[in-house]
C-alpha cells in the first residue's frame, strides 16, 4: 500500500511539472481513482488569468453532454477532482484517455480549452471468463499438438496489461504464447510429451496469467484433461485467420463468415464441432457447430467497439481441436446526429451594429468518425448573420452586412448543422433576434412616377386619384404628409389647377378642364414624415385631359353660299367610278371622335352616285345616260365616331351635261331658287356689272397693299428686330383620304433676315367647278380648276 501511495504521489508530481500552457490551451495529466477534491492543478496560473478575472467573469466549466468529473474552485483558481474517475469506464481499451472541456469567461467573452489525461493505475488482475476448461485428448496426440487455452482478460492498458502466462504442472505440456500482427498475444497448450491413457487418465493444470504492473497482479483458471484413446487426427482449420466486416446496426442474425476445418478421421472421429469459447465477444456472435457460420447475434455499435476479434475452436470427436482467429472490423454508419449546444447568445442589438460582432456561440458534437463525424453548419438565407468556425467543434454566429429594422425587425436565425455522412444527418435550433430602431428612412412613393386621365369638362373638386407614400420607420418617424411643390402650367400656377390632401394624397381638380385647351400638364407632390429632422421624397405626376365628344364636325369642302350655287360638272360620256367631287370635313375633337365617316342621305338619283365612306369622294356608280336629269342635288351627312355620335350635313349640286349652255337653262329652275328673274337678260347685264365693278376694286386694292407692304419690308429690312414668321394650320392627307384634298395645300417659307418670303399655292384638281348666281340672269362664270389664283402658279407673292 505505501509503495502505491508512494507512485501515486509521483505520477502526481511529475504531472504537474508537465503542465503545458498554449495559447487558449492547458493540459494536465493525473492518474485514475484520485480521491475527491483532489488537486488537479492551478489553471489560473498556468492561463495567465488572476483570481478576480475568474470572479468577474463568472468563470464556468463546459463539457458538452459527457459527464462532469472535473470541478472549479473560482475563488482559488484550481481544477479539482469532483468524482472519483475510473479509467477503465471512462475510455476501456482506448488510448490515451482524456478529459476535454472548456472553461468560459464573460464580459467580455472568452473560453479556453482544458485537457485531462488521465493515466493507468494497476487497479484491475487479469481474469478469465471461465474458472475452468475441460479438454479431451487421445492418447496418439503427437507431440506438439496445440490447444488453444481461452485469453485472460486485464482491463488495465500499457504496462499494468496482461504480461505473460504460466502453466503448472508442466510435465506434458509447455505454454507457447503466439503474436499476432496487430500486437495481441494468442497463447496455446502444446504437448511436448506423449500421453498414456494407462498410465494417467485425468489431469490437473493451473494456467496463470500476469500482468506487468507494480505490484504485479493475476488471475488463475483450472484446466482439466481427460485422456482418450484411440484418434489420432486432429481437425485443421483451412485458414489461421478469417477477417470480415460488419456494419454496425446490422439486424440480428446477419452472416458475417463462415469458418471450415477438416479432418482425416473417418465416422465420428471426422466430424468437426465448432464453437466460440466464452469471451467478451461471445454474447454478439454465435456460430453454427456444424456448418462453421459466423452469424451475429446481438447488436454492434461503432462508437462502442470498432474491431472484435474471436477465436474458433475446431474440434472432433475424438478430442482433438484446432483453432482460428476471425477478426471482424465494426463499420461505422452514419446514425448519429450532430448535437448543439448553446454556449452563450444575445438577444437584442442595434440596426447599427457593427459588422463581425458576435451574437451567439455554439458547441457541436457528433460521436461518429471520419466523414461521419465531420460537421459542417449553414444558417438559413437571406439573413444578415453568417456562421463561422473558431475552433474545433466551436461556431460563432456574427453579423455579416449592415442591419436594417425597416427590413426585418426580428429575425429568427435557424442553425443547421450537417455531417458528411451518406445519407447526411442534421440537427438545427432556431434563435430569436429582436433588432432595435434607428430612424434613416424618407418616405417613398409606391410608383416611380404617376399618370393620371380625367374627361374634359369635369365638374371642379373632382377626385382625380391618390398618390401612396410609404415610411419604412416605426410610430412618428413613419407618419406621411403631402405637400403639393410650387410649379406653374403655361404660366399659371399649378395650384390653381389641382390640390393635394395632407392626409391622405388625394389629388383634386380645382377647376374644369378643356381638352382643347390644354391636353397634358405636369406637376411634384412631396412626400414628408414626422421625424426630427424630416425625411422627404417627391414624386412626377402626369394628368392628362380626356377628349369629349363635344365639338361636331365641320365642313371645308363643297363651301355652303347663301347666294350662289356650287355645281360640279359631270359630262354624259364619264365612265363607272368618275370623280365627281370629294367633301372635305374636320373635327377639331381628337381619337375616335375625330375619325369620319361620309354617307349618302338624299340623291335626286340614288342609283347613280355613291360616296366614300371614309374619304368622303363622290363617284359614278353606273354609266351616265341621255335619260339621266342635268340637276343633280345630292345631301351627304357627315358623322364622327364619338359617342353620342356628331354630325353635319352638305349640299352638293351635280350638273349633268357636256356643255354650259345645256346647264344653264336647268339650273335656272332649282326648286330653291325662288328669287330668280324671267328676265335672264336683265340678270346678266347685272352680273357683268357687279364682276366689273369688283375686278377693279380688288385691283385698286391689291395695288395698294402692295404698296404698303413695299414700305413695310423697308422698314423691316432695316429693323434689328427679328420677324415671327406665322404659320397657319396645314391639314394633311392621311392614307390619300384625308378630310382636306391637296388642291388647298398651301405652304408659307418666311426668314427673318430675308427682304422677301415666297408665297406658294398648289394647283387646283381636276374636276370643273361651275358657280351659279340664282339672282343673275346673266353667263354663267366656268372656273378652270388647273388656272392659278394668281397670274402665274410659281409666280412669288411678296408679303414683307
Amino acid at each position: 500500500v505505501a509503495l502505491v501511495v508512494l507512485v501515486i504521489i509521483l505520477l502526481l508530481f511529475f504531472s504537474v511539472l508537465s503542465l503545458g500552457v498554449a495559447q487558449g490551451q492547458v493540459s494536465y495529466s493525473i492518474p485514475e481513482e484520485m480521491a475527491k477534491g483532489a488537486l488537479i492543478g492551478n489553471v489560473a496560473q498556468d492561463l495567465g488569468l488572476s483570481v478576480e478575472r475568474l470572479k468577474s467573469g463568472k468563470a464556468r466549466i463546459y463539457s458538452g453532454n459527457s459527464e462532469e468529473h472535473i470541478e472549479l474552485k473560482r475563488e482559488r483558481g484550481v481544477l479539482v477532482i469532483k468524482d472519483k474517475i475510473d479509467r477503465e469506464s471512462l475510455c476501456g481499451q482506448t488510448m490515451p484517455c482524456a478529459l476535454h472541456f472548456q472553461m468560459i469567461l464573460e464580459n467580455p467573452m472568452e473560453f479556453y480549452t482544458v485537457t485531462v489525461e488521465i493515466t493507468d493505475i494497476n487497479d484491475n488482475p487479469p481474469t478469465f471468463d471461465r474458472g475452468e476448461m475441460k479438454y479431451d485428448i487421445t492418447e496418439s496426440a503427437l507431440t506438439g499438438a496445440r490447444f488453444v487455452l481461452e485469453k485472460a482478460i486485464d482491463d488495465d492498458v500499457g504496462v499494468n496489461g496482461l504480461s505473460s502466462y504460466a502453466l503448472k504442472p508442466s510435465d506434458h505440456f509447455v505454454l507457447k504464447t503466439v503474436s499476432r500482427g496487430d500486437g495481441t498475444k494468442h497463447v496455446e497448450m502444446v504437448l511436448q510429451k506423449p500421453l498414456d491413457r494407462e498410465n494417467q487418465e485425468h489431469m490437473s493444470l493451473i494456467l496463470t496469467a500476469l500482468d506487468g504492473g507494480e505490484p504485479q497482479l493475476s488471475g488463475t483458471m483450472q484446466i482439466t484433461i481427460t485422456v482418450l484413446d484411440v484418434n489420432d487426427n486432429a481437425p485443421v482449420c483451412s485458414k489461421p485467420e478469417y477477417k470480415a466486416s460488419v456494419t454496425e446496426n446490422a439486424p440480428v442474425g446477419t452472416v458475417i463468415t463462415t469458418v471450415r476445418a477438416t479432418d482425416m478421421d473417418k465416422g465420428n472421429n471426422g466430424k468437426v464441432t465448432y464453437m466460440i469459447p466464452k469471451s467478451g465477444a461471445a454474447g454478439l456472435f454465435k456460430i453454427d457447430a456444424n456448418d462453421g457460420i459466423l452469424t451475429l447475434s446481438g447488436n454492434v455499435d461503432y462508437e462502442k467497439r470498432r474491431l472484435y476479434e474471436i477465436d474458433v475452436q475446431v474440434s472432433d470427436q475424438g478430442g482433438l481441436s484446432d483453432s482460428c482467429k476471425v477478426i471482424v472490423d465494426v463499420t461505422d454508419t452514419n446514425d448519429n446526429p450532430p448535437s448543439i449546444n448553446i454556449m452563450s447568445k444575445l438577444n437584442t442589438v442595434s440596426e447599427n451594429m457593427k459588422q463581425g460582432t458576435v451574437v451567439t456561440m455554439l458547441n457541436i458534437q457528433d460521436p461518429d468518425s471520419n466523414e461521419n463525424g465531420k460537421v459542417m453548419c449553414v444558417l438559413n438565407e437571406n439573413i444578415p448573420f453568417a456562421i463561422k468556425s473558431t475552433t474545433n467543434n466551436f461556431f460563432t454566429v456574427v453579423t455579416d452586412s449592415d442591419l436594417d429594422r425597416e427590413r426585418a425587425s426580428e429575425y429568427n436565425i435557424s442553425v443547421t448543422c450537417s455531417d458528411e455522412g451518406v445519407p447526411s444527418l442534421s440537427s438545427s435550433v432556431t434563435l430569436t433576434l429582436q433588432i432595435s430602431d434607428v430612424n434613416d428612412n424618407a418616405p417613398v412613393f409606391e410608383r416611380s412616377s404617376y399618370e393620371a386621365y380625367i374627361v374634359e369638362n369635369n365638374t371642379p373638386g373632382l377626385s382625380i386619384f391618390t398618390v401612396r407614400a410609404g415610411d419604412a420607420d416605426w410610430n412618428q418617424n413613419a407618419r406621411v404628409s403631402y405637400i403639393l411643390e410650387d410649379s406653374s402650367v403655361n404660366g399659371v400656377p399649378v395650384s390653381s389647377y389641382v390640390s393635394v390632401s395632407a392626409d391622405s394624397g388625394v389629388i383634386h381638380a380645382v377647376r374644369s378642364f378643356d381638352y382643347e385647351q390644354i391636353k397634358d400638364f405636369h406637376f411634384r407632390v412631396k412626400a414628408q414624415d414626422g421625424g426630427s429632422p424630416p425625411l422627404s421624397s417627391n414624386v412626377s405626376v402626369k394628368i392628362m385631359i380626356q377628349d369629349q365628344n363635344d365639338n361636331p364636325p365641320q365642313v371645308l369642302y363643297p363651301v355652303q353660299t347663301g347666294g350662289s350655287l356650287v355645281a360640279e360638272m359631270v359630262p354624259r360620256s364619264a365612265d363607272v367610278g368618275y370623280l365627281v367631287t370629294k367633301v372635305v370635313a374636320v373635327d377639331v375633337d381628337s381619337g375616335q371622335n375625330a375619325w369620319l365617316s361620309y354617307k349618302l342621305q338624299k340623291a335626286t338619283d340614288r342609283a347613280l352616285f355613291e360616296v366614300g365612306l371614309q374619304n368622303g369622294e363622290i363617284r359614278t356608280i353606273r354609266q351616265v345616260t341621255d335619260k339621266d336629269a342635268v340637276k343633280q342635288r345630292l345631301t351627304v351627312i357627315v358623322e364622327d365616331n364619338g359617342q353620342p355620335s356628331r354630325s353635319a350635313t352638305v349640299i352638293v349640286n351635280v350638273a349633268v351635261a357636256d356643255s354650259f349652255p345645256e346647264v344653264l337653262s336647268e339650273f335656272t329652275d332649282f326648286p330653291h331658287d325662288k328669287e330668280y328673274n324671267d328676265n335672264l337678260t336683265f340678270y346678266l347685264v347685272l352680273a357683268l356689272a357687279v364682276v366689273s365693278f369688283l375686278f377693279i376694286t380688288c385691283l385698286v386694292v391689291i395695288i395698294l397693299v402692295k404698296i404698303y407692304r413695299w414700305r413695310q419690308s423697308r422698314v423691316l429690312y432695316h429693323s434689328s428686330l427679328p420677324v415671327i414668321p406665322y404659320y397657319p394650320p396645314r391639314y394633311s392627307d392621311t392614307l390619300g383620304t384625308g378630310t382636306l384634298p391637296h388642291v388647298y395645300n398651301y405652304e408659307v417659307c418666311r426668314t427673318t433676315d430675308s427682304r422677301r418670303s415666297d408665297c406658294k399655292f398648289g394647283g387646283a384638281g381636276s374636276q370643273n367647278v361651275l358657280i351659279i348666281d340664282p339672282s343673275s340672269t346673266g353667263t354663267m362664270q366656268r372656273i378652270q380648276s388647273e388656272k392659278s389664283i394668281l397670274d402665274e402658279p410659281d409666280s412669288p407673292l411678296e408679303v414683307g
